[in-house]
C-alpha cells in the first residue's frame, strides 16, 4: 500500500508507518481493514493497494457507476472504453459548460487504459473476483482495473481529508472473494431482502418537464385508477428552484395543498420533488444569501450543473444553511406531502472539505433523513452506497430519453447523460441491489403515442423490463389517452411488477437473455441492448 499525504503543504509518499503516520492492519480472512493514525498534523491526498491481476478479455466485468445517472456496465474489458470528454476538450470549455461536474472526473483521471467501478466490482469466467467495500461512509472505494498492465488497484478516496494529531481513519474495509458465487452469497447475507412498499404511480416529469401548471395536474390525476398509490408532482411548481417555498401563483394559483387534499382523496400518496443542495442563479436564495453558497479557493460560488440558470452549491456545513433546507422540507411535510424525492444529491461532493467526499456525502443524507423521518424518501443523483439506511428508494439510472439514445450531439457528452438505451442496462445490472440496499427506481416507463419518438416495440421493452427489476413503476403519461394496445401492455407489466419470480438475466454480446416465472408459467426473451426491443420472446 502506498499513501500520499500533505505535511506543512509539503507532498510525501510513504508505503509504511513513519514519523508522521501509522498503519494498523486488521486481517480477517476475506476482509481487510487498513487505518491510518496521524502522529502529526496531516491532510490525506490518496491511498492505493495494487495487486496484478490477469485481465481476461473474454471475461465479463461489472462496473458501477459513481452516482444514480452514471451509466454502469456488465461488460468484456476489451470492448469497452470509458467516456471522458474532460481529457479531449479544452479547459476553458467548462467553465462555460460545467458537465463535468456531474461525474467524477474532478478527481478521478481517465486512462485509456482504465476501467473503474465504484464500491463494488465483479469479474465473471477464467479469472474471478468479488470486491465489496464497507467502507463507503468514510471513502469511496475506486476499483481501478489497468488492462494493458494486467492489475487491479484499491484506491481509498480520502482527498482532503484533515487528521490531527493521534486521529484516526479508515483508509480501506472491503471484502475480497476468488469466486463470484463466494462473494454474492457473502452480498446477500450481508443484505438480506427487505420489504420495501413497491410504488406505481405518476410522475409529471417526462411529459411536460417544468411546463406543468394546475390544469394539467388535475387531469393527468384525474385519469388514474386505483391501481396507481402515488402521484408525484415533478420540478417546475416553484418559481426557481432553491425558492422552494414560492410557489409560482400563475401556475398554481390555489397553492399545492388543495392538489395534496385531491391526492389523498383518490386514495393515492402524494410525493413532490426537490433538490434540498442546490439553488439556481436566477433564485431569490442566490441573489439575497450569498453566504448560504459553498465558495472555491478564490471565493466564488460553486457551480455544480447547467440546470436551469445553473445550479450552485449550498454549504451545509453553515448551520443557517441547514436550518434553512430543514424549515423547506417541513413546508412541505406541512402540505401533506408522503413521499420526497429529493435531486442533484451528488452535488455535495463537487466542492473541497476538510473531510472526504464520502463523509460530507452521508453528513447530507443523514440530514435529509432526520428532517424527513416517517417520510418515504426517494434519491436521485446519488452516490449509491450513501443511501442504505437512508433512503426507501433510489434511482439507479439516467434520465429516460424520449427517443431511445437521445440526441446525437449528447453522445459522449458525459456518463450521466439522458439515455434510455443506458438508463434500461443500468436497470438490470443493478437489479441485485434492489430491495437490499434499497428499493431500485429504474425512472419512468412511457406508453403514450404524443411527445415520444420511441417505437410501440421500445416502449413495450422499457415497461417490461423496468417491471421486472425494479420497486418502482412509474409514468408520465395521460393514462387516459391509452390505446387498447397500450392497455394491453400495461396490465402485463403490473402482473410482472406485482407476482413474477426466479428473475435472472445472463449477458451474450449485444444480447440479454432475460427469464422470468409468472403464475406457475416460464417465460423468457432476449432483449437487444442495440435497437431496445424484445426478441424471440417465449
Amino acid at each position: 500500500m502506498q499513501v500520499k499525504y500533505l505535511l506543512n503543504n509539503q507532498e510525501k509518499v510513504t508505503d509504511k508507518s513513519n514519523e508522521d503516520l501509522l498503519f494498523v492492519y486488521d486481517e480477517k480472512k476475506e476482509n481487510h481493514i487498513i487505518k491510518v493514525v496521524a502522529k502529526k498534523e496531516i491532510r490525506l491526498l490518496k491511498a492505493v493497494i495494487e495487486e496484478d491481476f490477469e485481465v481476461v478479455n473474454d471475461d465479463l466485468y461489472f462496473l458501477n457507476g459513481y452516482q444514480s445517472w452514471t451509466d454502469t456496465h456488465l461488460i468484456k474489458p476489451g470492448k469497452y472504453k470509458e467516456i471522458n470528454l474532460r481529457s479531449k476538450a479544452p479547459g476553458f470549455m467548462f467553465k462555460i459548460l460545467p458537465v463535468h461536474q456531474y461525474g467524477d472526473s474532478n478527481f478521478y483521471k481517465y486512462g485509456r487504459n482504465k476501467l473503474h467501478s465504484y464500491d463494488i466490482f465483479y469479474s465473471q469466467g477464467n479469472n474471478e473476483v468479488f470486491i465489496l467495500s464497507n467502507n463507503y461512509k468514510n471513502a469511496f472505494l475506486i476499483i481501478e482495473i489497468l488492462k494493458k498492465n494486467n492489475k487491479l488497484n484499491l484506491i481509498s478516496d480520502c482527498e482532503n481529508v484533515l487528521l490531527k494529531e493521534q486521529e484516526e481513519f479508515t483508509l480501506f474495509d472491503y471484502v475480497r472473494f476468488n469466486s463470484y458465487e463466494e462473494g454474492r452469497q457473502y452480498f446477500e447475507k450481508k443484505y438480506p431482502l427487505r420489504n420495501i412498499e413497491k410504488i406505481f404511480g405518476y410522475t409529471s416529469w417526462y411529459n411536460y418537464y417544468q411546463n406543468i401548471n394546475e390544469e394539467i395536474i388535475l387531469r393527468d390525476l384525474d385519469a388514474l385508477d386505483s391501481r396507481f398509490n402515488m402521484f408525484q408532482i415533478d420540478d417546475g411548481y416553484e418559481t426557481f428552484v432553491g425558492d422552494w417555498k414560492d410557489i409560482d401563483p400563475k401556475k398554481f394559483p390555489n397553492g399545492l395543498k388543495g392538489i395534496v387534499e385531491k391526492i389523498h382523496n383518490k386514495g393515492h400518496k402524494a410525493g413532490i420533488w426537490l433538490a434540498p443542495f442546490v439553488a439556481e442563479e436566477k433564485s431569490r436564495l442566490f441573489k439575497e444569501k450569498p453566504e448560504f453558497f459553498k465558495k472555491d479557493k478564490k471565493g466564488n460560488p460553486i457551480k455544480v450543473g447547467i440546470n436551469w440558470s445553473g445550479q450552485y452549491l449550498l454549504d451545509i456545513e453553515n448551520e443557517e444553511v441547514v436550518k434553512y433546507i430543514k424549515d423547506s422540507l417541513e413546508y412541505f411535510i406541512d402540505l401533506g406531502f408522503d413521499l420526497f424525492k429529493l435531486d442533484f444529491l451528488y452535488s455535495l461532493n463537487d466542492a473541497d472539505y476538510d473531510i472526504s467526499r464520502a463523509q460530507i456525502t452521508q453528513k447530507g443524507y443523514e440530514l435529509l433523513k432526520e428532517i424527513l423521518k416517517g417520510k418515504m424518501i426517494l434519491g436521485c443523483g446519488a452516490t449509491l452506497f450513501n443511501c442504505i439506511d437512508n433512503f426507501d428508494y433510489l434511482r439507479i439510472g439516467m434520465d429516460v430519453s424520449l427517443s431511445f439514445d437521445d440526441a446525437w450531439w449528447m453522445h459522449g457528452l458525459h456518463r450521466e447523460r439522458p439515455t434510455t438505451k443506458a438508463t434500461l442496462q443500468n436497470t438490470i445490472f443493478r437489479s441485485f441491489m434492489n430491495q437490499r440496499l434499497f428499493a431500485n427506481d429504474p425512472d419512468v416507463f412511457l406508453l403514450r403515442d404524443e411527445n415520444i419518438k420511441l417505437s410501440k416495440e421500445q416502449k413495450r421493452a422499457m415497461t417490461t423490463i423496468d417491471a421486472l427489476f425494479g420497486s418502482v413503476l412509474m409514468t408520465s403519461d395521460d393514462i387516459a389517452t391509452y390505446d387498447e394496445d397500450a392497455k394491453k401492455v400495461l396490465d402485463h407489466a403490473l402482473n410482472i411488477f406485482k407476482d413474477a419470480t426466479d428473475k435472472k438475466y445472463e449477458v451474450n454480446g449485444d444480447l440479454i437473455h432475460i427469464s422470468y416465472k409468472l403464475n406457475g408459467k416460464d417465460y423468457s426473451f432476449d432483449y437487444s441492448i442495440k435497437k431496445g426491443v424484445m426478441l424471440n420472446e417465449r
